[in-house]
């Protein structure tokens, strides 16, 4: 579980029923005044309208549920850890100096990225480095393509939320200009009107804005590791030195990283 994002999606919502219900006057708690925010017709309206209309722009009902179940993602922990993977390429490295590049045919068993094992398979069959580096850069491109639509997807709903707040706002300024005969019906109705744009913002700044952040931060880490795994692959199959590979590697480290690198017993090489 990603305790950050938990963290923050709870404490959001807390602040926010705080401000709803804190009474500076008598410096005491109105729950009470938690029923002014709820109005079903506006939940209805905004987020009903909102998740409705991205159906639309999907290609399939199916496409659209993997999209919006994507969520749980923001909740779990990325499973990359940039040393790691660094550490696994000299270590394939070390192989290849002392057994020879088909030596890894073997090793290529135990791995469980498929991505690092489908680059290990292609230089232990001999393939041409340029087509190497070639087949691995379009996948990583399609990779980073379905990564896009998704985010692209919670982009959409979060200018959806607002857009259907402002729909239903109006909704309730009409059918409030319609009973004007009535005074005391004024303030009620303006702020049902009101609050489905309070139920859009909700939607865009609680939700989507940081679900979209969070998707982009986990697919440039991706990206990241498996540019790393493509240029360590490559020198590998150029049989640089180990210890050259794995000066080039660090490089793509932050200096956090770097450091846990240089100070695990992994990021000793063989000379």
């Amino acid at each position: 579980m990603n305790i950050a994002s938990i963290i923050g999606l709870i404490s959001g919502i807390i602040i926010m029923i705080f401000g709803m219900v804190f009474e500076q006057d008598t410096m005491s708690f109105n729950f009470a005044k938690i029923m002014n925010f709820i109005d079903f017709g506006s939940i209805l309206i905004t987020f009903g309208g909102s998740f409705t209309t991205l159906i639309t722009m999907e290609q399939s009902l199916s496409s659209y549920v993997k999209k919006l179940a994507s969520f749980r993602l923001v909740l779990k922990s990325p499973a990359y850890n940039d040393v790691e993977t660094i550490r696994d390429i000299i270590a394939l490295s070390n192989v290849a100096r002392k057994e020879g590049l088909l030596a890894l045919e073997e090793t290529a068993n135990g791995i469980e990225d498929e991505f690092l094992q489908k680059g290990v398979l292609l230089i232990v069959d001999g393939t041409d480095p340029e087509l190497v580096r070639s087949i691995m850069e379009t996948e990583l491109s399609c990779i980073e393509g379905r990564h896009n639509e998704v985010i692209g997807f919670w982009d959409k709903l979060s200018a959806m939320g607002p857009a259907w707040g402002m729909i239903g706002t109006l909704i309730g300024l009409i059918n409030m200009l319609k009973n004007l005969n009535d005074p005391s019906t004024i303030g009620p109705n303006m702020a049902v009107a009101l609050v489905t744009t309070f139920y859009g913002s909700l939607l865009a700044n609680w939700v989507c804005i940081p679900v979209v952040n969070k998707l982009k931060a986990n697919n440039s880490i991706e990206i990241m590791l498996k540019e790393v795994i493509v240029e360590g692959l490559l020198s590998i199959q150029a049989g640089e030195n180990p210890r050259v590979i794995e000066e080039k590697l660090k490089s793509f480290l932050n200096p956090a990283s770097r450091l846990e690198f240089e100070t695990a017993e992994g990021g000793e090489v063989d000379g």
